[in-house]
């Protein structure tokens, strides 16, 4: 057992307690069903069950000192706090942490070298010690020798805030110091606050070094053209990425250096509510296997995990490190991208099933972030309803959305990247009167891009978005390219789309005064 005393902890003030220190998948499995954390399936992964079966944003804060205070863009999911109420909660912490049994694990955020962050992260729970070795980049044991944390991770999730003293909202609390390079977390035992918040801080630091930070996934092809695709939960994101014929770089996190794309993770933290063994097999493989976490997954009397049962929550989670699946480029990095998909489930029936962009609408589009809700997704939701998350990740961009934006644009001209809005939503009408894009028509689409099919073909401009689309496209019905033309109401078509057109536009006037003049203009005004 790898047991350690300090001084492991002594710069954080922990005394007296019990540290095991990059303990391995046996010994955390162990520990963390010796502790009541978790039992192990029947087919080998660890399952637990949380407290919160999903992270809390209006519970996490950023320390606003004279490092933050101009560079951060306060308001919706960036909260400020004092570096008094930070230190009050980091001395708390400490003091609750003596004399406790503790999980050290040190890791990198990033597989470039040149650019990846060392952390450590100190947790109370054995399984969140296993997410953390699962999800980020492990040492070599030569890197482990001498490692320094650069940024430390102290995860709580039994200690608990008082919200009239501790100046939080609510007895969780998830606090981010960039002077002091820590994270505080308490109250919440979900394992994925362990992982965006170090996604939040590569999104803050990673700008100012040139590197845009990014909410995609990515893979590349046989001949080295590699692609991203940004898009929020229920887009195709996972699934239009994990493509047999290119290797994935990776799922979900990734910086596009001078040098090319890398991925900041070494695992995956893929959602597998109703997961298919025929549709995503490798993921599939994943929630069989031993060294896996399983969150809020259900098991079945035999002890075999119940994928469609989400009683417990429809967040159900696999963590698992990405060696598990076959198909990867095992190093994490590749070239720069050739091309950029931005996916968005349009349940409007508005926008076209793959659209070329311009420089000013690529800011656009990346800056609104746009998807929409169906009914049934939500209690209340009876109609599509716009869902705008800047950079297709609003919760976890600190810096204004402009600095991304024009970030992503000028590495786009710099390349030559060809940049694409895939609607995997409705089409024909929209949700209730058409029907769900064809996964084989959406999958047709974007080989067609990736494959430069779309560089010899004709382009018509549909006259709301003022969006560019392919007149045809090999395996894919001419009628399935205009959105227009798809409904058999045309006058409720251009009814419909002028009211998105006023989404978007209403969505867009809180970013105005970051973004050039041109990137607004980009979008007529059909309201």
């Amino acid at each position: 057992m790898s047991l350690t005393q300090p001084p492991l902890l002594q710069a954080l003030g922990i005394r007296n307690a019990t540290v095991h220190h990059n303990p391995g998948v046996d010994e955390l499995y162990a520990a963390a069903i010796r502790l009541g954390e978790g039992v192990q399936a029947a087919t080998g992964p660890l399952t637990v069950r949380t407290n919160k079966t999903g992270r809390s944003p209006k519970d996490r804060f950023i320390v606003e000192d004279d490092l933050t205070r101009d560079a951060v863009w306060w308001g919706g999911f960036n909260t400020p706090t004092t570096p008094e109420v930070f230190d009050r909660l980091l001395e708390k912490m400490t003091a609750y942490a003596e004399g406790r049994e503790l999980f050290v694990q040190d890791v990198f955020a990033g597989t470039d070298p040149e650019y990846r962050l060392p952390v450590r992260a100190v947790t109370e729970m054995a399984y969140h010690s296993l997410f953390v070795r699962n999800m980020f980049v492990r040492p070599t044991p030569q890197e482990r020798e001498g490692f320094e944390a650069q940024w430390t991770i102290l995860n709580l999730p039994s200690f608990k805030a008082d919200p009239a003293t501790d100046g939080v909202r609510s007895d969780t609390f998830i606090l981010v110091n960039f002077t002091r390079q820590m994270i505080l977390v308490g109250g919440t035992q979900y394992a994925g606050e362990n992982k965006k918040g170090i996604f939040g801080v590569m999104n803050f630091l990673l700008p100012e070094r040139g590197v845009m930070p990014m909410h995609c996934s990515a893979n590349v092809g046989e001949g080295g053209d590699v692609a991203l695709f940004f898009g929020l939960s229920g887009t195709g994101k996972t699934t239009l990425s994990a493509d047999p014929s290119r290797k994935l770089i990776g799922d979900d996190e990734h910086g596009w250096s001078d040098r090319g794309i890398f991925n900041f993770e070494g695992g995956c933290y893929a959602k597998v509510i109703n997961l298919n063994a025929e549709a995503e097999p490798a993921i599939y493989q994943t929630t069989r296997t031993y060294g896996t976490v399983l969150e809020n997954v259900v098991l079945n009397d035999d002890g075999t995990p119940n994928l469609d049962d989400g009683s417990l929550t429809e967040n159900t989670r696999s963590a698992y490190p990405i060696t598990e699946i076959a198909n990867i480029v095992e190093e994490g990095m590749a070239g720069h991208p050739r091309n950029v998909v931005f996916l968005t489930a349009d349940a409007y029936g508005v926008l076209p099933p793959i659209s070329r962009l311009s420089p000013e609408q690529t800011m656009y589009q990346f800056i609104s972030g746009f998807t929409a809700k169906i009914p049934g997704t939500e209690q209340g939701v009876t109609e599509p309803q716009p869902t705008f998350s800047t950079c297709f990740g609003a919760p976890f961009m600190p810096r204004h959305p402009g600095e991304y934006a024009k970030l992503l644009a000028d590495k786009v001209q710099e390349h030559g990247v060809r940049v694409w809005l895939v609607n995997t939503g409705w089409s024909g009408g929209q949700y209730g009167v058409g029907q769900r894009m064809s996964i084989r028509h959406t999958r047709a689409l974007i080989n067609a891009a990736l494959n430069g099919e779309l560089d010899s073909v004709a382009f018509e401009r549909e006259p709301f978005f003022d969006l560019e689309i392919p007149t045809e496209v090999p395996g894919v019905p001419a009628e399935v390219l205009n959105p227009r033309q798809a409904w058999a109401d045309k006058g409720a078509y251009d009814r419909t789309a002028r009211k998105l057109a006023g989404m978007f536009r209403e969505n867009f006037k809180r970013f105005e005064d970051g973004v050039d003049p041109a990137v607004t203009a980009s979008m007529p005004d059909h309201g």
